[in-house]
């Protein structure tokens, strides 16, 4: 492994190279960012990288288990990618404890995270003191996401809880439009689980499921009222949803033909691409039945394989200092719907659904950590797996689904 010093000035260089870049060095980059919104997104990447004097190589895998079975098969190979696509949380314990990844604490001190980074984002990425990814984003999981046009069509409003949302699920069902757009896939099913977990049960439930897996807070009424709540939502669903890609039932809430989407506010990178503007064409907000938001947040990092190659750490440590300089921090976040992972930085460009989330960001009672951060892999796939059984099975009774999510605890750990 390189030096702290060593990777200090690597990193140093990478930051003059914007004005003066010496030899280009090359990243293979491997993530999952393939719509249209998430491609501008990654394209601030590549061009900002390219820009610093750096050669951008472009591995983009559909879906991102894909692409992370993908690039941790490649690293365990002997044949990793420079960098690599996780979500924030617990996906890449496994590499640290291979000691497969590098550290990039010299561009963390550099750059100051633990002063300019929120503490649940920060420490997110740090495993025993030391740094292991880059934190480039955060994203809110739980938006609800409307078409204006739908909404005045059928008559309906913006919902400020969940009793009104049914109200206007229901005149949208009246009006012969699709209430809620869904691409019905596993990690979908459980995104909008956790929409209704975080809205409906609140932030302690959440936290007690997702992060101690407290099977009496499974068993108990409030978990079952989130679960019924989230099985009423199918009846709002079209026949067409099963298999259909998220961004697919983004473009059906931005072409007006369905009412709303509950999705993460990378979705708003569909509506900017296509040329939309928050509070004219489409609306964002997030539902609780508290009086605190409940925003769930998230997002991604770059992880970086070890290399013996010099070439390579170096790279590597100029990809990492131009993830998080300020003006690229910006540019990806107008184009990927997220909002910076910095907080030292002025925000004032970002559209209205941002503002929001940065208000949120600025009030601890307002937050929730996704269950990446809270609970690891297999804990969520056996989750997973059970929260689609139930939406999937007509017969499967709240009561059965909660036995089966204790169940699953048990399995995984």
């Amino acid at each position: 492994m390189f030096s702290k010093r060593y990777l200090l000035s690597c990193a140093a260089a990478a930051v003059l190279g914007f004005a003066q870049p010496a030899a280009a060095q090359t990243a293979e980059v491997i993530h999952w960012w393939t719509s249209g919104g998430e491609s501008a997104a990654v394209k601030v990447f590549a061009d900002q990288f390219t820009k610093a004097g750096g050669k951008w190589v472009d591995t983009a895998i559909a879906g991102g288990p894909n692409a992370r079975t993908a690039a941790i098969n490649r690293t365990v190979g002997g044949n990793p990618p420079t960098a690599m696509q996780f979500n924030t949380g617990k996906q890449f314990d496994e590499l640290v404890e291979g000691g497969l990844l590098a550290d990039v604490d010299a561009v963390a001190a550099q750059q100051n995270w633990k002063a300019i980074i929120p503490a649940a984002i920060y420490d997110a990425v740090v495993r025993q003191g030391h740094a292991y990814a880059v934190p480039i984003n955060i994203h809110g999981q739980n938006w609800f996401f409307y078409s204006t046009e739908a909404l005045a069509k059928a008559g309906a409003s913006e919902p400020k809880n969940w009793d009104e949302l049914f109200v206007a699920l229901d005149k949208l069902k009246a009006a012969g439009l699709i209430p809620l757009a869904f691409g019905d896939q596993k990690n979908w099913e459980r995104n909008m689980f956790n929409t209704v977990l975080a809205g409906v049960g609140g932030a302690e439930m959440f936290t007690a499921v997702w992060g101690k897996r407290d099977a009496n807070v499974v068993k108990g009424a409030g978990f079952k009222k989130v679960a019924e709540t989230y099985k009423r939502l199918k009846g709002y669903v079209d026949p067409g949803s099963p298999g259909r890609n998220w961004n697919d039932a983004t473009t059906m809430v931005i072409q007006g033909k369905a009412g709303f989407q509950i999705m993460g506010d990378w979705a708003k990178g569909e509506f900017t691409a296509a040329g939309k503007t928050p509070g004219k064409d489409y609306g964002c907000t997030v539902l609780s039945n508290s009086s605190s938001a409940g925003y769930v947040m998230g997002g991604d990092v770059f992880a970086f394989p070890k290399s013996k190659s010099a070439d390579v750490a170096k790279a590597q440590a100029m990809l990492a200092s131009v993830m998080l300089a300020p003006d690229t921090q910006i540019a990806f976040a107008q184009k990927k719907g997220s909002i910076p992972s910095r907080q030292d930085l002025d925000v004032s460009v970002l559209d209205a659904c941002a503002q929001k989330a940065v208000g949120w960001l600025k009030d601890k009672s307002a937050q929730i950590p996704a269950n990446e951060l809270l609970s690891p892999p297999a804990v969520t796939g056996a989750v997973e797996d059970v929260i689609s059984a139930f939406w999937n099975d007509n017969g499967m009774a709240a009561d059965a689904f909660q036995a089966k999510v204790v169940a699953a605890f048990a399995s995984a750990m």
